[in-house]
């Protein structure tokens, strides 16, 4: 009877077809555990390598949840799917196991608590193997970063939103928040989790937003002129040193919304009339009143031009259209006295119209253009 020569080191029975004196032989075990017989290396085998327990760092404020060295938005109100994702990361499978396949069960216990049953097989030495291992689950409830400085109202620069002599409106200043708001969303959404506003506070002369970085106040700043109009400048106060001793600067961004609004009726110190302001956009834009020429004025040092204020599109009234007289001329119904009255006609005029909208100021009677009307000068 042939002996091949080579033992298990741990029961002492012999292994066919392991090589026990020619290690460099292709196929040789060199370490004591793959020189093991079956019976042995099963019994001390284990599948699955699994942690005793694992704990989930979450936000109680954000929801944001701590992975490796720094906080992750998630944007899920059930942690299930990033326990079994831990869980996952952490459990390790033999290095002989081939055919791995795995699922994962979740009992939950509690809101922060989480038992997750795993259940491994595979083929190992030609043997199929299975493991089942439990895995807690804890969820720790913690502050982020991000959720720290808001609630300690950090910021680095203030954006200060005003009108040119006269106060910002309420829609004036709705929309400089969405704009400031959506701003921000768009920023965290790439994942910059220092994009936040600690504060939004409305005042009789505007508006007041503290912003979490300088650039983040910087690309407001110039989002809501973009949008509304206007011009914005800058300046810094000092206030702090770092821990080099550089200095550390807070910024301020002042944001000058147009002194006239779109819709606003003017009337300009070059003696032509009123004007239907169209656009604040760049150079003030609109139409004369009086013929439907177009009217722009450039802002000399971001002031715009010295004007009255007659009044606003929405303060027009609709009126009977009696007569056109020629070219420049057409009568119209006064819509307080109800008196035929020969006002300017515009080019925009409908003459085929019944009625027509117009505004009475201490500049007079003047046909308005209709809402919706195009308008290249916009």
């Amino acid at each position: 009877m042939s002996r091949s020569g080579a033992f298990c080191p741990r029961c002492g029975d012999e292994m066919s077809g392991v090589p026990d004196d020619r290690p460099d032989l292709p196929g040789a075990r060199r370490d004591s555990e793959r020189v093991l017989c079956d019976a042995c290396y099963f019994d001390a085998f284990e599948l699955v390598d699994a942690p005793e327990e694992i704990q989930v760092q979450v936000c109680a404020h954000c929801g944001a949840v701590h992975k490796g060295n720094r906080w992750v938005d998630v944007g899920a109100d059930d942690y299930t799917d990033i326990a079994v994702e831990q869980v996952s990361e952490a459990l390790g499978v033999h290095v002989d196991a081939q055919s791995i396949a795995w699922q994962v069960a979740p009992e939950h216990l509690d809101e922060n608590n989480i038992r997750m049953h795993a259940e491994f097989s595979g083929v190992v030495r030609e043997t199929p193997v299975t493991e089942e291992v439990v895995v807690p689950v804890s969820i720790s409830r913690q502050t982020c970063e991000r959720c720290g400085k808001i609630a300690g109202g950090s910021f680095a620069s203030i954006v200060q939103v005003r009108a040119d002599e006269r106060d910002p409106t309420d829609e004036e200043v709705e929309r400089a928040k969405s704009i400031a708001e959506a701003y921000v969303a768009e920023r965290e959404a790439t994942g910059d989790r220092n994009a936040f506003i600690t504060e939004k506070k409305e005042i009789p002369e505007g508006l007041n937003m503290k912003i979490s970085t300088t650039q983040m106040g910087h690309g407001i700043a110039k989002r809501i002129t973009a949008q509304l109009g206007g011009s914005y400048s800058d300046s810094k106060r000092l206030i702090t040193e770092d821990e080099d001793g550089q200095p550390v600067y807070r910024m301020t961004y002042a944001v000058r919304l147009p002194r006239y609004r779109q819709g606003e009726i003017i009337d300009p110190e070059d003696g032509e009339g009123p004007v239907l302001v169209r656009s604040v956009q760049g150079n003030l834009k609109g139409v004369r009143l009086a013929t439907g020429d177009h009217f722009e004025a450039s802002f000399e040092d971001e002031d715009a031009p010295d004007a009255e204020r007659l009044g606003f599109r929405e303060d027009g009234q609709r009126t009977t259209l009696v007569a056109v007289e020629d070219e420049n001329a057409v009568q119209v119904l006064d819509p307080e006295t109800f008196e035929s009255v020969t006002v300017p006609r515009p080019d925009y005029l409908d003459t085929g119209a019944d009625e027509v909208p117009v505004l009475k100021s201490r500049a007079g009677l003047h046909v308005l253009p209709e809402h919706g009307a195009s308008d290249d000068d916009a």
